[in-house]
């Protein structure tokens, strides 16, 4: 084989390993959370593969002629990449995700090792003498790692924030179908290689027919924005399948979820309702709080660090979201977006970055809450909204943490969640300065949410000796994920 031919079939295929992995997370994370635990599953199921395919490969080039195997490598591989968006939506349709992991595996394992085991093959047949074994070798296991990391950075920072995920993956098929062809033909002669191209061609029109579940895939998340079938203009911005945000562009002031009743009840008992605000939010997804603060407190300014683009251009054209000097929205993450304010000139920091299985841990820790004490004036608040189940170790943990910051904290919850009995949304509250704890919960009976707080000695008693959370050490995925 020539040089350019084994330098261009392994960079390729090492590529294509790694952008099959990459677009593996985007594709489960609606159905199983872009978790550490997801992050973990798909590395963990690539590295197998390329162990897999590498020794397999290894061993199939010193018992069959290499040559004959690398178009069908290529072609397998293709085809059942392009077919992989219609394998993952159909295992998560089948119910409870019984048949979802199965599917992931197949879609992830079985191209990651064939692919592989193209390496071996080339070397077997760029291999003419011993003499030049170590440097043969060498050479096309940094291609390969080349091709890795290419694979890796476009994909990152191209693809994904410029394709849909399942036109990557019928892309890919289609050019992984295509290479196995003219490899076949260089090989053997022009022959059938119609089957792979047909079936590549008959995968991605299902997958494109298929209902992918996403109005926009952003960089971050599967979006969906869906009508409210019981009030005229009502939306819920719909993320990775979690309803994040509920708004109503005509009327901002109408509240709908519980958990932001919660948080408008404990703003308007740190500040008196309609006297205007400075405030900073962590996270942005519907805007719903900065559009209702923009409402009812004229003359509030509200800046916004949201760090998905695509979220910000869907509330925009599909939400009624309109910017200017007095709602600003920064396109950045939000713990930089933190550390570039001036101290003390924000009378209200608002955390709802906590959507779905994945809170952004390094928003949690003691590091970034003494950031947000920064940039509040010492009679302002932090309201922060948590979102955990099980034995709400991660919640207890975040409390425990806004506790070594801020003298004075309460949690607002439903009675359940308090007892522990039952998890979803809950809200911290916590600020320099002492908390009108009976207005807050007039708020919150005001408002219908059913909600109690805890302060004092009772919080201390439900935090019951969690661990503060550090940038050295914060296992939140791990803390929220429930197991058993």
């Amino acid at each position: 084989m020539g040089e350019r031919s084994a330098v261009a079939l392994v960079f390729g295929s090492s590529a294509a390993v790694l952008v099959v992995e990459l677009v593996a997370l985007r594709l489960l994370a609606p159905y199983l959370g872009l978790t550490l635990e997801t992050s973990t599953l798909v590395i963990g199921l690539a590295l197998t593969a390329i162990a897999l395919g590498s020794w397999a490969g290894g061993r199939a080039a010193d018992r069959m002629p290499p040559r004959r195997a690398l178009g069908p490598l290529l072609g397998i591989s293709g085809v059942v990449v392009a077919l992989t968006p219609l394998l993952v939506r159909g295992g998560a349709e089948a119910g409870s995700g019984g048949l979802l992991l199965p599917a992931a595996t197949t879609t992830i394992v079985v191209p990651g090792a064939l692919l592989s085991a193209v390496t071996p093959m080339v070397t077997k047949l760029r291999l003419t003498s011993l003499e030049e074994t170590g440097s043969v070798v060498g050479r096309l296991s940094g291609i390969a790692t080349a091709g890795s990391i290419a694979g890796t950075v476009v994909t990152g920072f191209f693809l994904v924030s410029v394709v849909p995920v399942s036109v990557i993956l019928v892309g890919l098929g289609a050019v992984l179908v295509l290479a196995g062809v003219v490899v076949d033909w260089r090989v053997r002669g022009w022959r059938a290689g119609a089957t792979p191209v047909v079936l590549v061609l008959l995968g991605g029109l299902g997958a494109a027919a298929a209902p992918g579940g996403c109005d926009v895939e952003t960089t971050y998340h599967c979006a969906v924005v869906q009508e409210d079938p019981e009030r005229a203009g009502g939306l819920v911005l719909v993320l990775d399948g979690v309803r994040h945000s509920y708004v109503d562009p005509d009327d901002p002031t109408y509240l709908d979820f519980v958990y932001v009743r919660a948080a408008a009840a404990a703003i308007d008992a740190v500040h008196p309702a309609g006297e205007p605000v400075a405030a900073y939010h962590l996270g942005g997804g519907g805007l719903t709080l900065p559009r209702w603060l923009a409402a009812t407190r004229p003359g509030s300014s509200s800046l916004v660090s949201e760090i998905d683009g695509g979220v910000v251009d869907l509330d925009v054209e599909r939400l009624g979201l309109e910017t200017g000097p007095d709602l600003e929205v920064r396109v950045e993450d939000g713990r930089l977006g933190l550390g570039r304010l001036d101290d003390a000139a924000y009378d209200l920091v608002v955390g709802d970055a906590f959507g779905g299985l994945s809170p952004p841990w390094h928003l949690t820790t003691v590091e970034a809450v003494r950031e947000v004490r920064r940039v509040l004036v010492d009679d302002g608040a932090y309201v922060q909204n948590l979102i955990d189940r099980g034995p709400l170790a991660f919640a207890r943990a975040e409390l425990a943490t806004l506790g070594e910051v801020f003298e004075h904290v309460a949690l607002l919850a439903s009675p359940a969640t308090l007892a522990r009995e039952d998890g979803g949304n809950l809200v911290a509250v916590a600020s320099p300065a002492p908390l009108d704890l009976e207005r807050v919960q007039d708020g919150l009976d005001e408002r219908g949410t059913g909600w109690r707080l805890v302060t004092g000695a009772d919080l201390e008693e439900w935090v019951d000796g969690a661990e503060v959370l550090t940038d050295d050490h914060a296992p939140v995925d791990q803390l929220v994920t429930p197991y058993g």
